[in-house]
């Protein structure tokens, strides 16, 4: 337990700096890169791509191997094959939507950050029980949101969260004023629109706002 906490404390350090980590689903290597450079310059730290397209891994190789002072996750890992292949190509933390027994177990071996996901207390209370305390709360808005976060931080003081599913800009600064939340995860800093035409300088203005929510 005790190793799987200091891998957790690691994940927390690793984006701790950043108060918003973009949640990305992308499917072209180079506009990754391109991607990722805007998060630098706007100054957020941290970037989850999601292995839901079939170039996920070669986005995360890519900006793993060309982008300098952001660190690359891997999101939705849902079995022990993704864990490894993101791990293999760069990923240096892993964020789930829930957490099974065979996905706790493989997550252990590669000894990687990692943040199961939770939508309850109970779940929060099993992973803490397991040795994770750094968690995704997910869906954060269908969930109880903010309200929820408030009534639970007072009977799980040692648990902390990044909320994802249903942030955006305008209700981000309330998730973050709370005290057991480290950080939020969403897609709104990388709009798929800004994406797909290759805006960056946009994507880069709404990273520099992000990074201002927490100062």
């Amino acid at each position: 337990m005790g190793g799987v906490n200091a891998t957790a404390a690691a994940a927390t350090h690793s984006f701790g700096r950043s108060p918003v980590i973009p949640v990305v689903t992308i499917d072209d290597p180079r506009r990754a890169v391109g991607l990722a450079r805007a998060l630098v310059a706007g100054g957020l730290t941290a970037i989850e791509v999601t292995l839901r397209t079939p170039a996920a891994l070669d986005c995360i190789r890519a900006v793993a191997g060309e982008v300098d002072g952001l660190v690359v996750g891997a999101g939705t890992v849902l079995d022990a094959r993704q864990a490894d292949e993101a791990m293999a190509a760069g990923a240096r933390f892993l964020v789930s939507p829930g957490a099974t027994e065979s996905l706790i177990e493989a997550v252990r071996r590669t000894g990687c950050p990692w943040l199961p996901g939770a939508g309850t207390a109970a779940e929060a209370m099993r992973l803490a029980e397991a040795g994770f305390a750094q968690l995704k709360f997910f869906p954060a808005e269908p969930s109880g949101g903010v309200a929820f976060l408030r009534a639970v931080a007072p009977v799980l003081p040692d648990i902390r969260f990044c909320p994802t599913g249903g942030i955006d800009a305008k209700n981000a600064s309330a998730y973050l004023a709370l005290p057991n939340v480290f950080a939020v995860g969403g897609s709104w800093v990388a709009p798929s629109a800004a994406l797909a035409s290759g805006d960056f300088a946009a994507i880069e203005s709404l990273a520099r706002a992000a990074a201002a929510l927490r100062g």
